[in-house]
């Protein structure tokens, strides 16, 4: 290589890397001027903005600090000063993650970090043609209908996990134990969507060491050091530091477990030929098939780690998460004990009528503990959002949001808010939602969690 090829070449990085501090310098001067009357917390740190708060501090705690005392928009700072909009109000919301969907895309950073761990699957996917092509396939699996279907698979690995407490009691030989429920969580969800979604047992109710149930609980649970703080502050604006370190490569390992998985569950159902079931696995068989919706093989295995994924993250969170509010509220215990002790193998409509307090402390989880806390979203464009109130400190009843700006929905604000869960809306209290129901209040537009209430589609969630 002479000298003069590489003088040249470094030369051209160089302009590369210029000319792109300067465009992202310019575009984040450009939004930050176009929302300066939006009020916000004192940028903390000209580094790093917030993100060593919202990192330290309980997950969601500086949410509610902010919007108690700056309203329903606030604006914070990230990462070398990029601009956060952190959204509670409700017309705003209906509009991001409704009419206006496909104007507000996943940032690029958490499209990257799909794409890294689940591949190219519908949780990837932008644009109306590219999301309804993957849903077209998904949807019928995930109907009320389908999931009626399969209450009996509920019954079958509730009951595993229960006989498996029972033996760790037998064998201890005393009154008590601790159990490690989070990681029973996981196995629980694991086995659950396994034999759901792809009529496949992944066996981790056994009990013995399962590679996969290693491999999501590691990449979940997050250590709390500088390298995963480097990383989650600046993948927003640098999606490539995924690729890099420990966590990288613990992020590679996650998908290639789950690919193998999911490839060997494919071609085994292949082999079986098994496309008249209603699961997920036969409803992708049939849409292989079909000419209309086809999909290859990488698309098929990105669909079922999506689902995998999806599915251990929510499931196991919202067990752990009832487990402990029960753990530490007897009388709530005694009294759902009370209704669940002549309760059979009841069906999916009886579970939904029968047992009020059951379904009120699983909507009152969703509501504290919802499985995905903030929803992302970047204005793919400078557009115009409705309000259901002004600025503070101006009449607008509309908000300009410039392209490129980051948009955060946190669900703790919005599922804690006294003005519609009353005075206690921070406290575990189940009866509210039996009390409402009495008062005739609809109640399903209020929960964000699984993508209910203002939330336009599962698909889109971030």
């Amino acid at each position: 290589m002479s000298p003069n090829f590489a003088s040249n070449a470094f030369i051209a990085f160089l302009g590369f890397v210029l000319l792109f501090i300067l465009k992202t310098g310019l575009r984040f001067i450009q939004v930050r001027l176009a929302l300066k009357q939006i009020p916000g917390p004192p940028q903390s740190s000209l580094l790093w903005g917030e993100e060593w708060i919202l990192y330290h501090n309980p997950p969601g705690s500086a949410y509610l600090d902010w919007h108690r005392e700056f309203g329903k928009i606030v604006k914070f700072s990230g990462a070398f000063g990029h601009q956060v909009l952190s959204i509670t109000d409700p017309r705003a919301i209906s509009f991001i993650i409704g009419e206006g969907i496909y104007a507000f895309p996943k940032p690029d950073g958490v499209r990257a970090w799909f794409r890294a761990t689940l591949g190219e699957g519908i949780l990837w996917v932008e644009g109306k043609a590219a999301h309804e092509k993957q849903r077209r396939t998904l949807a019928p699996a995930l109907s009320q209908q389908s999931v009626r279907n399969l209450t009996h698979v509920f019954y079958e690995t509730s009951s595993k996990l229960a006989s498996q407490w029972t033996a760790l009691f037998d064998r201890s030989n005393s009154e008590e134990i601790e159990i490690e429920v989070t990681n029973w969580a996981g196995r629980f969800a694991l086995d659950t969507i396994g034999r759901a979604a792809f009529s496949y047992n992944f066996d981790c109710l056994s009990g013995e060491r399962h590679t996969l149930a290693e491999a999501l609980d590691g990449l979940t649970n997050s250590e709390n050091n500088l390298s995963s703080f480097y990383m989650r502050a600046l993948f927003w604006i640098f999606p490539s530091i995924l690729n890099i370190g420990k966590k990288g490569e613990m992020i590679r390992r996650t998908k290639q477990e789950l690919g193998d998985i999911a490839s060997r569950m494919w071609t085994d159902a292949q082999v079986a030929g098994d496309e008249q079931d209603k699961t997920l696995m036969a409803l992708m068989m049939q849409a292989d098939r079909s000419s209309r919706i086809s999909m290859n093989e990488e698309e098929i295995v990105s669909q079922m780690r999506t689902t995998i994924s999806a599915g251990y993250e929510t499931v196991s969170a919202v067990l752990a998460w009832v487990l402990y509010e029960l753990s530490t509220n007897q009388t709530l215990q005694s009294d759902l004990r009370e209704e669940l002790h002549n309760a059979t193998d009841a069906s999916f409509d009886e579970l939904n009528s029968k047992y009020p307090l059951l379904d009120a402390v699983l909507k009152e989880t969703l509501r504290l503990h919802a499985p995905i806390l903030e929803n992302h979203h970047e204005a793919g464009e400078t557009i115009t959002v409705p309000l259901s109130d002004p600025v503070p400190g101006t009449a607008e009843m509309h908000l300009v949001i410039p392209k490129g700006t980051l948009i955060a929905i946190p669900l703790n604000v919005i599922q804690t808010d006294p003005a519609v869960w009353g005075p206690d809306a921070d406290k575990f209290r189940p009866q509210r939602w039996i009390e409402r129901k009495k008062a005739g209040v609809k109640d399903a537009r209020e929960l964000l969690a699984f993508s209910e209430g203002y939330v336009f589609s599962t698909s889109h969630s971030a």
